[in-house]
């Protein structure tokens, strides 16, 4: 290669680098960023039972709180979980029980975000949800890696617990495979509820 042609190749390829680092953390300084806005909108929400937007032009709303207290893990979870809104934070699918409310509540967020520690649950350990229904305990029972394309999603009826979803594996470079990785958490009951997880 001639000295002319690496002269400007190092600096296009720098700039691309530079480039693609400022978007990977653009993504997770954004994710962190919304967090920050979403726990005002919470706070100013009274708990889930009034929806406040984070920001005027947003399409969604606070609507729980997620914490898992052995992982030092508190989430804000959003009303949907439309592309847009699993952006910003978790999201609840509309289609399953409301957060907090008997029957199966389902929330989604990225692998690579706020859903970053969900391989990092173990069976018993404790979650808590906050929501306009007040304060519900869970306890994680188990596991499962799933194919979106074979395996549908319980009915909200099904159980009464809390189902996480994200996507898997969690190292995959190409984002949006079918493999979805589930936790699914039972409601414990008031006198079971510890937070030590």
């Amino acid at each position: 290669m001639s000295l002319r042609r690496a002269r400007w190749l190092v600096p296009a390829l720098l700039g691309i680098a530079v480039l693609l680092g400022g978007r990977a953390g653009w993504i997770h300084a954004k994710a962190m960023l919304a967090q920050v806005l979403l726990e005002r909108a919470w706070a100013g929400s009274d708990h889930g039972r009034h929806l406040r937007r984070p920001w005027p032009w947003a399409d969604m709303a606070p609507i729980a709180r997620l914490r898992v207290p052995r992982l030092h893990r508190d989430l804000i979870v959003l009303d949907r979980d439309s592309g847009q809104a699993l952006a910003f934070g978790p999201g609840w699918t509309p289609s399953s029980a409301a957060p907090g409310a008997p029957g199966l509540s389902v929330i989604s967020a990225h692998r690579d975000t706020q859903f970053d520690f969900l391989g990092a649950l173990r069976a018993g350990d404790g979650i808590v949800l906050d929501s306009a229904k007040g304060t519900t305990r869970y306890r994680v029972v188990r596991a499962d890696v799933v194919d979106s394309r074979r395996t549908r999603l319980p009915a909200a009826d099904s159980a009464d617990g809390l189902l996480l979803v994200t996507c898997y594996p969690f190292d995959a470079v190409m984002a949006g495979g079918p493999l979805r990785y589930t936790v699914f958490a039972q409601r414990v009951a008031s006198a079971q509820a510890g937070d030590h997880g």
